[in-house]
């Protein structure tokens, strides 16, 4: 598990460490470089690789910009010419660090070099198998719906992607566990991959969508109640990615999610904030995720060591900072839900400008 990460001016971070649980849930407001520590973690996988082209670090979920724009630049302090990424494996005995560097003033792709720093890596073949799967899901739902096919990474695409294939290459063990959750979708009777995509003959896709994903409902017509995922509303697609990333032997045990909560009810993140956290222990995939839903707290438990809030907040001099948040039952203000100990600024994370 990675338990330490540390980041030098990459983009807004200065000089920052965090030190990390299984489930990662950074909180603060818009632009205050959440996802940048999500980047920072895809850039150094990509230099695990050697692999630190423009579409590498694009099929990672990186916002790749003009090199100048990818270091840390603060008024009155002299821009440095390197980014460094480190990681701490824990037990695993292993610790790794990368300085990136790109020298190329004018931006030409393709132009990154690293240089591995400081490495204890006398068990890296077993600690480091997860790091070159490492990625940063951003759901679409277009892509989802399998309307078009951006990304290339596999077996699931960090927008969606390819989901109709890895739920048709689960085996039976995983396909039980992934019905337990139909609940979480009240109309949801079952869920069917078309995968000799013979049902589109029939009508039932009309060619737009690649995917073979249907979907049952106990509420409609038994003759006529199943329905392609280029009809499916958004929820339903959000939550089988969820719980097909965490349930599937084929999917990264190390990635992040940025904004989670996209397109589910309050209600709903709450419970799927429950259930992820639940599988990630269970299965051993180590998650970093960002929020700006409320709702998404009050279903983590956070007198549990392995499940971890942080404020990510900007300092006086425009830096990004994390600090970890550390609240139970004992010193709850008026014993309040998380989420509204978010929206009346005890956790801050919020901003301070109004």
């Amino acid at each position: 598990m990675l338990e330490k990460l540390s980041i030098k001016n990459f983009k807004s971070i200065a000089d920052d460490t965090i030190s990390l649980g299984m489930v990662n849930v950074f909180i603060g407001e818009n632009g205050c470089g959440k996802s940048n520590i999500l980047e920072a973690l895809a850039f150094a996988s990509c230099a695990s690789e050697n692999r630190l082209d423009t579409e590498s670090l694009y099929s990672k979920g990186i916002r790749v910009a003009k090199p100048s724009l990818m270091m840390s630049s603060f008024q009155g302090q002299k821009q440095k010419d390197d980014i460094e990424i480190g990681f701490d494996f824990g037990d695993d005995d292993v610790k790794v660090s990368y300085k990136l560097t790109n020298n190329d003033e004018n931006g030409i792709r393709d132009a990154w070099h690293f240089q591995p720093i400081g490495n204890n890596i006398a068990n890296q073949n077993s600690s480091f198998s997860i790091m070159p799967n490492f990625v940063i899901y951003t759901l679409a739902t277009k892509a989802l719906r399998g309307i078009f096919t951006e990304s290339r990474k596999t077996p699931l695409g960090i927008n969606g992607e390819n989901l109709d294939i890895i739920v048709a290459n689960m085996n039976k063990k995983e396909l039980a566990e992934l019905k337990q959750f139909n609940y979480l979708i009240s109309w949801l009777e079952e869920i069917i991959v078309d995968t000799e995509d013979t049902l589109k003959f029939k009508g039932y896709k009309l060619n737009k969508s690649d995917s073979r994903l249907y979907f049952k409902d106990k509420f409609m017509s038994k003759k006529n109640n199943f329905f392609n995922a280029e009809n499916a509303n958004e929820g339903v697609l959000h939550i089988l990615f969820y719980l097909t990333l965490f349930i599937s032997e084929l999917t990264p045990h190390l990635f992040a999610i940025d904004n989670i909560e996209n397109s589910l009810n309050p209600h709903l993140c709450r419970e799927i904030s429950k259930v992820i956290s639940k599988l990630a222990i269970e299965k051993n995939k180590q998650v970093l995720m960002t929020t700006h839903n409320p709702a998404i707290l009050d279903g983590l438990n956070l007198n549990d060591d392995r499940i971890r809030l942080f404020e990510v907040f900007r300092n006086d001099k425009g830096q990004t900072r994390t600090r970890r948040i550390n609240v139970n039952a004992e010193n709850k203000p008026e014993k309040l839900k998380l989420s509204e100990l978010w929206m009346r600024g005890y956790l801050g994370a919020i901003s301070k400008t109004f």
